[in-house]
């Protein structure tokens, strides 16, 4: 689901351009993994039209022990060793936006939506909204807030109609492009 959703982003295309379509089924397992042993993993039915993941905000940073203990480094192994080296080298890609998150949520806790993405064939259809509305409710339920990074402006109108704010825009290293930090604060 993910490997198709994200076909077309700019950031995952650039990202893993050299990859073929199974090694990035497999690139995405690892957030899947990683979620589903440190935070929550919804689809939108027994269907997988679409996929959310988060994680509460102490586990927000993947470090290698926990892609380890949660099986997510394995999902790199699998890529094959070209792939998993040009993988490592996603840590300088990423970490522009970690320090971004770490400045903007310091010293709170939250819900990081590691990722989400809708199948390309149901796109448009509600789905995503679906997928964050259950996490709106869950972090509203415990009186916490969201953060998410998003690659497309497109996306940022759909956060913004959910509460969500910009925080920041990144250009990232390596790969030239924009991410932008975001947050959906609890309504007071």
């Amino acid at each position: 689901v993910l490997a198709d959703a994200f076909q077309h982003d700019p950031f995952w295309k650039k990202l893993l351009e050299k990859a073929d379509i199974n090694q990035k089924r497999v690139f995405f397992e690892s957030p899947v993994r990683y979620c589903l042993k440190y935070g929550e993993v919804y689809a939108t039915s027994e269907h997988m039209e679409g996929i959310a993941a988060w994680v509460p905000s102490d586990f927000a940073d993947m470090t290698f022990w926990r892609a380890i203990r949660s099986g997510s480094f394995s999902s790199f192994l699998k890529m094959g060793m070209k792939m998993a080296s040009q993988s490592m080298k996603m840590k300088s890609i990423f970490e522009p936006l970690e320090t971004d998150r770490k400045e903007n949520m310091k010293g709170r806790v939250y819900k990081y939506l590691i990722i989400i993405g809708v199948a390309s064939e149901f796109q448009g259809r509600g789905f995503g909204r679906k997928l964050l509305r259950a996490l709106i409710k869950e972090s509203e339920r415990i009186g916490i807030p969201i953060y998410l990074e998003t690659t497309t402006e497109r996306n940022i109108n759909m956060y913004k109609r959910l509460g969500f704010k910009v925080f920041n825009k990144i250009t990232l290293p390596i790969i030239n492009l924009p991410q932008w930090g975001m947050a959906r604060e609890l309504e007071t």
